[in-house]
This record gives C-alpha cells, sequence and structure tokens, in this order.
C-alpha cells in the first residue's frame, strides 16, 4: 500500500520508484524494530543525489550510522546486484529491453576523500592518477533505451578497449522462470577506441553484429598494404547515430553529485552507488 499522506522531498524515492524497489529489497530479519527501509532507503538516495557527507544526512533519514552499515552491508552482500538482475529480468519478461547495445566510459573526478583507504579486505580502489589528478572511469553498455545492463569501475587512466569483454561479460540479465539467463547482446556500437581485430574477432566469434568504426591510422595501414589490407570492417553510418543512447545514459547518471564526483575510498561502496542509481533508471 502507497501512503498516499506521504510527503515527497526533493531527492526522495517517489511513491512509483518505491513501489518499484520494495518487492526488490531483501526480506527483514526478525528480532528487535528496526528502522523501515523506505526511510533508509530515502536516506541513502538523498546522500548520493546531493554528494554531501554521511554525517550531514538529515536527522529525518534516522542514525547517519545506520544509514552507512545498512548501505555497506547491501553493497557487500551484493542486494543492488540482485535488485538490479531482477529490475532487468522483470523488463526482459516484458518484452522491454532493446538489445541494441551501446559501449562507452566516462570519467570521474575523484575527491581528496576518495583517497587513502586501506587495501587490506578490500577490493582495489578503482582509482588512477591523471592529468586531473586522482580520477575513476565507469566503462557501461547500456540498451538501446539508454538503461544500463552491465558496468565496470577502473582507475581513471585504464584503456577503454581493456574493459570490452569484462563489460560485455557482465551482461546476464536472468530469466523468470526456467531459461538460461541471456547474455548476448543483439548488435554492439562502440566508437573508436573499441575499434581493434582483439575486439572485432571476440564478437564475430559469438556471432554479435557490430558497428565500430576504425581509427585513421588503421586505415592508413590497410590502404598501404594495398590488396594484402584486405576488405575494411563493415560500417553503417545511420546505426552508429544510435549511439548518443549511452551518452543519455552517463548525463542521467551524472544527475547524482554522488556519482559525477567519487567521494568513496571503496570501490565497493562507489559500485554500489552507481548500481542503485542504475536500477532507478529502471524503474
Amino acid at each position: 500500500m502507497v501512503d498516499h499522506g506521504r510527503v515527497i522531498r526533493r531527492h526522495e524515492l517517489s511513491d512509483a520508484e518505491w513501489e518499484f524497489v520494495r518487492p526488490l529489497l531483501p526480506e527483514s530479519l526478525r528480532g528487535r524494530k528496526r528502522l523501515d527501509d523506505r526511510t533508509v532507503l530515502n536516506g541513502i538516495v538523498w546522500k548520493f543525489r546531493t554528494g554531501t557527507a554521511w554525517r550531514d544526512v538529515p536527522e529525518r533519514y534516522g542514525p547517519w550510522h545506520t544509514l552507512h552499515t545498512r548501505f555497506r552491508r547491501w553493497a557487500l552482500d551484493g542486494t543492488f546486484e540482485r535488485m538490479l538482475r531482477a529490475a532487468q529480468a522483470r523488463a526482459d519478461a516484458a518484452g522491454d529491453i532493446g538489445w541494441l547495445v551501446s559501449v562507452d566510459s566516462t570519467v570521474v573526478r575523484a575527491h581528496q576523500h576518495a583517497a587513502g583507504a586501506p587495501k587490506r579486505g578490500l577490493r582495489g580502489p578503482g582509482l588512477g592518477r591523471s592529468r586531473g589528478g586522482l580520477t575513476s572511469k565507469i566503462h557501461l553498455a547500456c540498451d538501446a533505451l539508454g538503461r544500463p545492463l552491465a558496468f565496470t569501475v577502473t582507475g581513471g587512466n585504464t584503456n577503454d578497449c581493456t574493459q570490452f569483454t569484462a563489460v560485455m561479460e557482465a551482461i546476464r540479465v536472468p530469466r523468470i522462470g526456467p531459461g538460461r539467463p541471456r547474455v548476448r547482446p543483439g548488435h554492439v556500437i562502440g566508437d573508436k577506441g573499441y575499434s581493434s581485430n582483439a575486439i572485432r574477432t571476440w564478437l564475430r566469434r559469438r556471432g554479435i553484429t557490430h558497428t565500430i568504426p576504425q581509427r585513421s591510422d588503421q586505415i592508413r595501414n590497410r590502404l598501404r598494404r594495398g590488396s594484402r589490407g584486405g576488405r575494411p570492417p563493415t560500417f553503417d553510418q545511420q546505426v552508429y547515430t544510435r549511439r548518443n543512447v549511452v551518452e543519455r545514459c552517463f548525463n542521467r547518471l551524472k544527475q547524482w553529485r554522488g556519482i559525477a564526483t567519487r567521494y568513496d575510498k571503496t570501490a565497493e561502496s562507489y559500485q554500489a552507488a552507481v548500481t542503485l542509481a542504475s536500477l532507478l533508471m529502471w524503474a
């Protein structure tokens, strides 16, 4: 039941978004009474949409350490990831996923608070040093409607093409009922950063058609070799114009200030924040 008397504040979940995510949340553990999930999730969403510190989240969402503890628990036990998969499965069952997949990356500036995480017991911090200082990079594949299917987080100095297969292999949309998860796009669109023989071979062996333009140096080398250079890969300019959906996807993600600038010390927390924002894009 939706509480129609509830006041929806800015940066909180709308009633429609709450009804979308409510059945995807893990069941509450039995025992002593705890802060309800909607209040906690609103506090978490508010924190990442505004980019504020945990200690500065308004008291109406409960103690900040409760929000942080539950967020970390859901991040580490895969709750956010399972919720995203369940939302994708529901969309796939309704025939609502466009399998013309676009892949790209975006660089995220890391705040100084994101540095200095202890290495023991944690996955790598996903930070890299580039000309602008410490940065992270989100490598992402989205469907034809601009909704995230899968992503990885690396340091900002990581080359795009090195993460292509990792992103593609992370696409795993479960079926509702019997059947294996869908893992293969119908068609992949990428920019010149993904123009390599290794990537084209990987796609061809899996029967995935693609639209990826060649770099100018590759064109020159092929022409220089004459007939030994072989035929150029097929390229459909009209299909390529649809690649802008991934740019719009990044624009929507970066409306969350806690994603546009990384404040989290651990890769798990930042990845969980991106997963939560991605989940709400499926609502």
